[in-house]
């Protein structure tokens, strides 16, 4: 029998294929049994009838979740199946199976309880398309600045200075010296545009922010670029390139990932059309003000203020032109006002 992934079960309909992978689920309806299987490609359902494979069907059920396995069978159309089509399953050959239950059930679960099984919640439902997905998005990145002529390079996680404030710094001890654990990668990036022109970086960064909040989490990963002898505008439009090239990207590899995630894959693509609306800083917070939002000039974005913005647009819009006195050393002075900087902040309508 030829050995398929799941992914590509579609394409051999009315053919004897065989998989590996492990057990998801299953259940019985009377005398027959439905079996969940998932490869990391996908996930499709086996069925076995108790009256024609009796031996098949006792010993498949007392399979526990999570065995490893390699299912022989021919694969049928099955339209009210997510995949499309089941497999009636002839043989299965068992490669291992757990000497413990698995502690996951098929229901809600504390963040506590699943952190602590890190390891085996990754196998489970909405984990499985969000780490696909995850991979499409890097991959998109890479390929939009490669395609663009610029270098990936690296940036340490060890390093001596900050970047983003020392209030947000890990410290640990470098062989007697003080060192920390990398907020950013710029200050690297910046020096080595100067010798290759356009430069990009992917890489974990940690922020010592203690809070449960999704925006602010103490390490997560990071895409950065660095470019010569671009201006603002030029800047804010690769950005905006950058964004539509993701979603695109993303949404046409993975509309299936996305939709088990419930997102709505054709407004997702309907917000990144540009242009996004570009808005200075003094103009945001009169809007603000309008909506009844308690803000003044020389304050800083927080969650309500930029979820409103986003929900205002109902697309990507940036931000622009902040007062000097909000950003770091390393922003450039407006030309026309060198009271405000030329920096952009892009907020999306989700947040």
């Amino acid at each position: 029998m030829k050995g398929i992934t799941i992914d590509q079960a579609r394409d051999h309909i009315g053919e004897g294929i065989t998989l590996r992978g492990w057990l998801y689920n299953k259940r019985s309806s009377g005398k027959i049994l439905f079996l969940q299987i998932r490869d990391g490609t996908g996930t499709i359902q086996g069925v076995i009838t108790e009256p024609e494979k009796p031996d098949l069907f006792s010993r498949a059920e007392g399979l526990a979740r999570e065995t490893s396995l390699i299912v022989t069978g021919r694969l049928r159309e099955e339209v009210r199946a997510p995949s499309g089509c089941e497999l009636e399953v002839d043989e299965i050959s068992v490669v291992h199976e757990p000497t413990d239950p698995f502690p996951i059930e098929l229901k809600e679960q504390t963040p506590g309880f699943l952190m602590d099984h890190r390891h085996l919640w990754i196998r489970t439902g909405r984990q499985v398309p969000i780490l696909r997905i995850r991979d499409a998005v890097f991959r998109a990145f890479r390929e939009f600045f490669h395609e663009r002529g610029f270098v990936a390079t690296e940036a340490p996680i060890i390093t001596g200075t900050s970047v983003e404030g020392t209030t947000t710094l890990f410290s640990l001890d470098y062989f007697g010296e003080p060192a920390y654990l990398s907020q950013s990668g710029q200050l690297y990036l910046e020096a080595t545009a100067m010798a290759l022109g356009k430069v990009y970086w992917i890489g974990p960064v940690f922020r010592a922010e203690k809070s449960k909040t999704r925006k602010h989490v103490t390490e997560f990963w990071m895409g950065e670029a660095e470019m010569a002898y671009f201006d603002h505008n030029a800047n804010l439009n690769l950005q905006e390139d950058l964004v539509s090239h993701i979603v695109d990207a993303v949404t046409k590899e993975r509309r299936d990932e996305l939709g088990r995630l419930d997102r709505d894959v054709d407004r997702l693509r309907e917000e990144v059309k540009g242009p996004f609306p570009r808005l200075d800083y003094a103009e945001a917070v009169k809007i603000l003000q309008d909506e009844g939002h308690e803000i003044s000039f020389g304050d800083d974005l927080g969650a309500p203020e930029e979820t409103s913005l986003g929900e205002r647009f109902g697309k990507p819009v940036f931000v622009e032109r902040f007062p000097v006195s909000m950003k770091p050393f390393y922003m450039k002075r407006d030309g026309k006002d060198p009271t405000r900087v030329l920096a952009a902040d892009l907020i999306a309508p989700d947040g």
